[in-house]
């Protein structure tokens, strides 16, 4: 299966987020040319001052067509289920294929260069791109590089092509996704024995803090207004996190820091939110910071593409995820959904795996789609 081999060399090369994924870009960029794309290479430089690359590539002409997009950093995997293979040493075991980023997700990304080299060049009517991007998993800045530097990018958004996500979704056409929030709040103080009176813990201002975000998420989780049916859970999630640096308990904090990480979905407006954190922490003497913005995705579920990628793919009804991806960058592509093999529950996981039925059946589908979309032949 080629999709399988496909699969195992990329889970060979550690591209974990805080690592420079140009081996893996190298690997794929030599394959996709083989194939028959063009392909666009886009180096950046992350906060770290680490090489990253991102890669929109292009087979065939024409407007519109099929967009896959995908990244190829993954989580770390500090803490592998087994000692006697690791995370980077890919192996198939009861029908599965074991290692870090084989759900998320490159085992997707496998199958979709399986599916796309079933179709020469010249028998596409409209062109098949692949978006494929670093630092999904901390903060989506590839694809915002995509954003503003590709133009096999800008030419797939202004000639309308469609796109597929393709993060684990057990292979279930998926129309919405919630998007990604992610505040912090600092504080400063002055660190002293607590015995001598003369520090400035820095707690003290950020309770005050705290307590409205306790009454934020309370509010959320209780009231209609910031609920949205189509998700499950319906809510924002808002999540409080709180560390100080005080290094003994009788020595005052210096330092106080909460994190807030709130998933926003469509139809619910956060800003009201975040004016009211921006409100308090203004009162407190504190420094709020918005770490990570990322929209939702929606797709109306009776919209004619999705309509049609159920048709094709052989479901009838679509569904939505919790959790957020790159979709939620490329919002001026007007046509997107989440659709890929592995399920979700897999992924980040400290024995990550995806099953072979997935990997076959994900080419399978992923040869349909680019059928359906780029081709004359039904």
């Amino acid at each position: 299966m080629k999709a399988l081999r496909y699969a195992k060399r990329l889970v060979e090369i550690d591209s974990t987020s805080r690592l420079s994924n140009r081996v893996v870009s190298k690997y794929l960029e030599m394959k996709l040319t083989k194939h028959g794309f063009i392909v666009e290479r886009l180096q950046y430089r992350d906060q770290a001052d680490v090489r990253k690359v991102c890669l929109v590539a292009k087979k065939g002409t024409g407007a519109g067509g099929l967009a896959y997009s995908c990244h190829t950093d993954v989580v770390p995997a500090e803490k592998w289920f087994s000692s006697s293979f690791g995370p980077f040493d890919p192996k198939v075991i009861n029908g599965r294929l074991y290692g870090r980023g084989s759900c998320d997700m490159k085992g997707s990304l496998a199958c979709f260069m399986a599916a796309a080299q079933q179709f020469d060049a010249d028998e596409l009517t409209k062109p098949i791109y692949m978006v494929v991007t670093a630092d999904e998993e901390v903060g989506f800045h590839g694809a915002r590089h995509v954003v503003s530097e590709s133009k096999f990018y800008r030419e797939l958004v202004d000639h309308g092509a469609k796109m597929i996500i393709g993060e684990p979704t057990n292979l279930e056409v998926v129309y919405a996704h919630k998007g990604s929030l992610c505040l912090r709040a600092t504080g400063s103080g002055r660190a002293a024995h607590s015995s001598t009176g003369c520090g400035d813990n820095a707690n003290l201002r950020m309770i005050p803090f705290l307590q409205e975000m306790l009454s934020i998420y309370q509010e959320t989780e209780r009231e209609t207004v910031w609920h949205n049916p189509e998700f499950d859970p319906p809510s924002l999630t808002w999540n409080i996190g709180i560390k100080d640096d005080a290094a003994a308990i009788n020595v005052t904090a210096s330092s106080s820091v909460c994190t807030v990480y709130a998933r926003p979905m469509p139809q619910v407006d956060c800003a009201p939110l975040i004016e009211r954190a921006q409100a308090v922490a203004l009162t407190n003497g504190l420094t709020l910071e918005i770490l990570r913005s990322c929209d939702p995705l929606y797709t109306p579920p009776d919209s004619d593409y999705i309509r049609q990628t159920l048709q094709c793919v052989g479901q009838s009804q679509p569904k939505t995820v919790a959790y957020a991806t790159d979709g939620g960058v490329f919002t001026e592509v007007a046509d997107k959904l989440i659709f890929g093999p592995g399920d979700i529950a897999q992924a980040h996981t400290h024995d990550e795996w995806i099953s072979l039925e997935q990997l076959a059946l994900g080419t399978t589908l992923y040869a349909k789609l680019i059928r359906h979309w780029c081709t004359n032949h039904e």
